[in-house]
């Protein structure tokens, strides 16, 4: 089977590697535009609970990426200047041009051809193929091309957000929240080796306004980011890889494929940062397309059946971060609580945590929660 992937992100290359590692006779050919050594970003993170889904479906690429990660078991909510740790949450980060060029050496090795600096901007350059793939990201622009016949729909969300880096090296996963005259600034900061951390800052609208990011330089944008959170980076400085500042689009598609052509990862659709799924979703996509394509030769037939079988977990997460991000939205309107209760509110900020599930995974919080509101029915799971 003669294969295409516009890409070559982690969608793309680990689906390329599933089809070839399956049958070595399949021509397969990844076209991506930018260098070899180049990524935009710092570092992903993946949940327990993704890594577990990884491990169940491939334990090969679990132990091949595991030891090139950085991990932890619980996560932070700094508020008011205090942190309140929380228990049962562990997650794993790499580096994101790390885990590329870990996938790039994984997928060359079992024969898979990939042509950097190559730009595919329509499918009507591609050579004849029996499938392509669009795994060319959030604005891919293949999918651009049949938007009508693929239903999609991008909804742009209000918070505006600027992903850098720093050279403080972080001991969790933690979600920083700062009020300052301007308004409510928060930042998601965790290390991704041993000498970096991913630092990316967000702020609502009205704080992006009344700070004038608009028509602030670089420098003086990191001057001031470096102030508001002067406590948490310790002199250390925030890093830019060509960051700039993001509002975020919710996109998804009432079709995953038309023709031969079939969206994975951020071109099928985008997932909120604050959930830590993107890097997961984008490989589970590329698990259930290569399961699909084993199980019939009609590519057609595949194609159905891939949306089938993935839509459904693929929707529930979807909805978590789209909760989770107007949690995000609507932050300034949490911070009156004390740190107690605001770390309680951001773990149920979704509606599919209960108390009782806080309960399993971090007592103390459920406890200092209960002390706190004794004549309160505990809350459960939406």
């Amino acid at each position: 089977m003669k294969i295409r992937i516009v890409g070559a992100g982690p969608a793309g290359l680990y689906f390329a590697a599933l089809a070839k590692a399956h049958d070595p006779s399949h021509d397969i050919v990844i076209y991506e535009r930018n260098r070899r050594d180049a990524t935009w970003g710092f570092g992903v993170v993946f949940s327990d609970r993704a890594l577990e889904f990884l491990r169940a479906d491939d334990e090969a690429m679990y132990q091949y990426l595991i030891p090139h990660m950085q991990s932890w078991s619980d996560l932070a909510v700094v508020h008011r200047g205090e942190r309140v740790a929380i228990a049962g949450n562990g997650f794993a980060s790499i580096g994101r041009l790390e885990l590329l060029q870990l996938l790039y050496h994984h997928a060359e090795s079992l024969g898979v051809t990939i042509q950097f600096e190559t730009d595919i901007r329509s499918l009507d350059v591609l050579p004849e193929a029996d499938l392509v793939l669009a795994t060319d990201g959030a604005f891919s622009l293949l999918r651009q091309q049949h938007e009508a016949q693929l239903g999609t729909r991008t909804e742009w969300h209000t918070n505006q957000f600027i992903w850098y880096g720093t050279s403080r090296v972080f001991d969790t996963l933690t979600l920083t929240f700062r009020e300052t005259p301007l308004g409510v600034f928060c930042a998601h900061h965790y290390r991704y080796s041993a000498d970096m951390s991913t630092f990316l800052v967000e702020v609502d609208a009205a704080t992006w306004q009344r700070a004038g990011f608009a028509t602030m330089s670089p420098q003086d944008t990191i001057a001031l980011c470096e102030q508001v959170f002067a406590e948490d980076l310790q002199g250390h400085p925030i890093i830019s890889n060509h960051s700039h500042w993001r509002r975020f689009p919710a996109i998804s598609n009432e079709h995953w494929s038309h023709d031969n052509l079939v969206l994975l990862g951020d071109a099928l659709r985008t997932v909120h940062f604050s959930i830590g799924s993107g890097t997961r979703m984008a490989m589970e996509d590329a698990i259930a397309l290569a399961k699909a394509l084993r199980s019939t030769r009609d590519i057609a037939q595949a194609l159905h059946l891939f949306e089938q079988s993935r839509a459904p977990a693929m929707h529930k997460i979807m909805e978590a971060a789209r909760v989770s991000l107007h949690w995000y939205e609507q932050m300034a309107e949490h911070m009156p609580l004390n740190p107690t209760d605001f770390a309680y509110a951001y773990m149920r900020r979704t509606g599919r945590v209960s108390h009782a599930a806080i309960k399993r995974m971090d007592p103390r919080l459920a406890a200092a929660w209960e002390a706190q509101h004794p004549d309160t029915p505990a809350p459960p799971a939406r």
